[in-house]
């Protein structure tokens, strides 16, 4: 991903940054307020499309990153048993299943009360953060969704932990 300069004063609207940083991208994006942006960024399993909402009254971003596939009704059970196991691993955000269309999705919410505004580098991060862990995530997915592996089996091969170096 394209970092952006440091230079972006605090206090701004955060989207107005997330703008910038889709641009520098060359990532599609919709801004269709002053408190909500969707972006699309594509991965090396599937695109990702990202809504962010700027909600000023609690001063906090709410981030979600959504798959581009919908999980089929009588594979639900099983994704949300993968995904309990999945979270467990996760130091931010979580993954869910939107309850009506089943989505796959990372969201996390960025409290910034008593912060002068969102950074750059936070923004950044958060980013990196989603996309980095969906795609971590994608492999497991597929394998428990269209190959019908068991959780921890899916688990074992899509979401290792390496140790050392190679």
């Amino acid at each position: 991903m394209e970092s952006l300069a440091t230079d972006i004063g605090r206090g701004d609207n955060p989207l107005d940054i997330l703008e910038e940083l889709a641009s520098a991208n060359n990532w599609p994006f919709d801004r269709f307020s002053e408190s909500e942006l969707m972006l699309d960024v594509a991965g090396q399993w599937c695109d990702y499309h990202v809504c962010v909402v700027w909600h000023e009254d609690l001063s906090a971003i709410l981030f979600s990153c959504h798959f581009e596939h919908r999980v089929p009704a009588d594979k639900r059970d099983a994704a949300n048993q993968l995904l309990a196991a999945v979270n467990e691993r996760l130091w931010l955000g979580h993954f869910e299943l939107s309850a009506e269309e089943g989505v796959p999705q990372f969201r996390h919410t960025l409290p910034l009360r008593g912060a002068i505004g969102a950074s750059v580098e936070q923004l950044e991060d958060l980013l990196d953060t989603a996309l980095m862990e969906s795609e971590r995530f994608y492999p497991a997915l597929q394998l428990v969704v269209w190959a019908g592996q068991p959780v921890a089996q899916a688990i074992e091969h899509a979401i290792f932990e390496p140790i050392g170096e190679a």
